[in-house]
């Protein structure tokens, strides 16, 4: 007799919630698309890793440059553990050791949107500089929940060795958001206005979630790569961070 499973095609299989284990069993354009995120996710981690240690030595005592140098470690190895899964399908890995300029920063005054550079795979928002500690700390705050809606929907995705990961990894970016919660109420404590920081950033932190078209998200869907569209995370994000500022003035 022959099974449901048997006589269902890999489309079915993972629109119907089905997962693949291995890159032996990734068919080409589920490979190519499972690669464009995981660059996204490694390029994006070192650039925030590179930017954020710029910053370490202006904070404000042993503990807070202690914590953003945990961040920035912690970072790195996220970045160290995905990229490994890139290596199972032969990436060139090594092209990430010690060869890109990853704290490499546009202009302040900037505006791509959220396009890419040609340079990497980061989120467009890790190509703007940061200016002082205090702007560092709003971003991060922003940033760091922003990613934590993300990873969300990426530890959902029908690669499970990437999902298995990413799990892992959103537990220590909800360190990471707390512990710039905690910064940003310090400055709010020490009367230090980081308006302007919060207004340069919130748009760019919004726009990290994309604007991409309702085809290519079906697409993706269909092999288990997205399930929430790009408007229902930012709404997430949102929900996440109104209280948090409203709770800070």
């Amino acid at each position: 007799m022959t099974s449901d499973f048997d006589t269902m095609t890999l489309t079915d299989y993972l629109a119907a919630g089905g997962r693949l284990t291995s890159p032996g069993n990734v068919p080409p354009r589920y490979r190519a698309e499972l690669l464009k995120i995981m660059s996204t996710f490694v390029d994006s981690n070192l650039a925030g890793a590179a930017g954020f240690a710029e910053q370490i030595n202006g904070g404000p005592g042993i503990a807070a440059r202690e914590a953003s140098a945990r961040i920035v470690a912690e970072k790195l190895a996220n970045a160290r553990a995905v990229l490994a899964l890139m290596g199972d399908f032969g990436a060139d890995t090594a092209r990430y050791v010690d060869q890109h300029p990853w704290h490499t920063r546009l202009p302040r005054d900037a505006d791509i949107g959220a396009s890419r550079v040609e340079t990497d795979m980061r989120l467009a928002v890790l190509n703007y500089p940061m200016t002082d500690w205090a702007d560092a700390v709003v971003m991060n705050l922003l940033m760091g929940h922003a990613v934590c809606v993300q990873l969300g929907e990426m530890s959902r995705v029908s690669y499970q060795p990437l999902a298995e990961v990413l799990r892992d990894v959103a537990k220590v970016e909800e360190t990471h958001a707390t512990l710039a919660e905690l910064g940003v109420a310090r400055l709010a404590l020490e009367g230090v206005d980081v308006q302007d920081s919060l207004d340069y950033w919130m748009p760019r932190v919004a726009t990290s979630f994309g604007i991409g078209s309702p085809e290519r998200f079906e697409q993706l869907r269909k092999m288990g790569l997205r399930h929430d569209s790009n408007d229902m995370l930012k709404a997430a994000w949102m929900e996440r961070i109104t209280p948090i500022l409203a709770k800070l003035g």
